[in-house]
């Protein structure tokens, strides 16, 4: 029933004024997959190798069951590996710089070797709480939402340290580097903070929560609310809704466009898919 649902949605090829908001964008869905997928949180595009990474909570977002693991997909949404990368407890955000992948779990970090599928390195986070998204900037630095505890974490130097506190503002969650800035989602909205500054401002307000975080255009940006809406969102503009799976229960997590193929590719958590859809204009 949830599928139908789902795919009932896209095939209204919804219409709305966006992507520059300006011109008629259509989005239908391109593939679907599960292939065994267990609470898929985050996806990841790797154009070196045309592939997709897939976190997998396989258990409660917070449960310390060491049943997490990432999953390899192709990028045309057949299963590659599922069970990649194990022995995890609870994965979310990922980033890539080079050959190393990070994972946030819970209170630690994961530095995945992707050519040999196998945990470099996990840094245990004193005090964290609810670990969440990750940015890496161009130098390597990696930047981690706590959502739990309202601020940025930062690895530098092999160490992770408090980058900045966010406690004015609600669940600091999706990331985005926009250098010379990182893009931080929250309930209140888009932040944008300089990365040597470290000065905050509100780029975009909007309600809701920010999982997902996309930049697609000057000022435009796809945004995730994981309860199932996914929406474009800019400077000045009202928020113009692409999907809403809500009522449905299907989950929007934290996804992933690939610009190269007009693809947004969305994990749906505990609906346990990945489901990819092209945006045309």
């Amino acid at each position: 029933m949830k599928r139908t649902l789902s795919l009932a949605l896209v095939m209204v090829a919804l219409l709305f004024t966006g992507m520059g908001f300006n011109s008629d964008v259509r989005i239908a869905e391109v593939w679907s997959t599960s292939g065994g997928l267990k609470v898929p949180e985050s996806v990841l595009y790797d154009g070196a190798d045309d592939i997709l990474y897939v976190s997998n909570i396989n258990g409660k977002p917070t449960e310390k069951n060491q049943k997490g693991f990432i999953s390899r997909l192709s990028a045309d949404g057949k299963m590659d590996t599922l069970k990649w990368v194990g022995g995890m407890h609870a994965p979310k955000g990922m980033g890539l710089y080079g050959n190393l992948l990070y994972v946030t779990d819970i209170d630690r970090i994961h530095v995945i070797d992707k050519t040999h599928a196998r945990i470099l390195k996990t840094h245990a986070v004193a005090d964290a709480k609810f670990l969440n998204d990750i940015a890496i900037d161009a130098g390597g630095l990696v930047y981690i939402t706590d959502m739990a505890a309202k601020k940025v974490m930062i690895i530098k130097d092999d160490t992770v340290d408090t980058w900045i506190e966010l406690n004015d503002f609600t669940k600091p969650n999706g990331l985005f580097m926009d250098a010379p800035d990182l893009l931080v989602g929250t309930a209140d909205g888009l932040l944008r903070i300089g990365l040597t500054t470290r000065a905050i401002q509100m780029e975009i307000p909007v309600r809701g929560g920010i999982d997902g975080l996309k930049k697609i255009g000057e000022g435009e940006y796809i945004v995730s609310d994981w309860k199932g809406k996914t929406r474009l969102i800019g400077r000045d503009r009202e928020p113009r809704v692409l999907l809403d799976t809500t009522e449905s229960k299907i989950n929007a997590a934290d996804l992933e466009y690939i610009p190269g193929k007009q693809w947004l590719v969305i994990p749906t958590f505990f609906d346990n898919r990945v489901v990819a859809y092209r945006l045309t204009r």
